[in-house]
């Protein structure tokens, strides 16, 4: 069913050239989502995995994490947390570093976000170079948290970011090239 449902997912997402650099073909999953049973049958494929884990948070990665980190928590029974850029976040913060394939940023998660011993799901719309699901796991281990695994919408395996993470990942869909 997984395989139907990333086929689905993979017809559905449309590849945008050069953006938003030169270079970049941008997965666009705007069309994924315009599909109200495309989107809840993928919110169930990267949750699925993860129903026997005891996750007691899912740490979603802005913006687009946050379309299928809510959906998720909701499904496993667990805490929302977000992971913002600067001074998105009201309450006190943390902060890590991180760069992109085409760019260097920050993310921030509130202070009291988790406790020691929490489970943790990080979630996100694409792995590619490895570098925000990397700050994301530092930010949850930094306030206490053990990162049980990653999942994502989909995947550039080319980049390598998955030898480079130090935990689970599961990806409904793989671009190899």
């Amino acid at each position: 069913m997984s395989d139907q449902i990333a086929q689905r997912v993979r017809a559905a997402t449309r590849e945008v050239p050069d953006f938003p650099s030169i270079g970049i073909g941008f997965k666009d999953i705007t069309p994924v989502l315009a599909d109200a049973a495309l989107t809840a049958d993928a919110i169930g494929a990267m949750s699925g995995p993860f129903e026997h884990e005891a996750i007691s948070h899912v740490v979603a990665i802005e913006s687009r994490g946050f379309i299928f980190g809510m959906p998720i928590a909701l499904r496993l029974g667990a805490s929302f947390v977000p992971a913002r850029k600067p001074g998105k976040l009201p309450w006190k913060t943390v902060s890590e570093s991180y760069a992109l394939e085409y760019r260097a940023d920050v993310l921030e998660m509130h202070q009291d976000a988790l406790g020691a011993g929490a489970r943790v799901l990080i979630v996100d719309d694409v792995l590619a170079t490895g570098g925000t699901a990397a700050a994301a796991a530092r930010l949850v281990t930094q306030l206490g948290g053990v990162v049980v695994a990653l999942t994502v919408l989909s995947e550039l395996t080319f980049l390598g970011a998955r030898e480079r993470l130090p935990f689970p990942i599961h990806s409904l869909v793989r671009y190899d090239v």
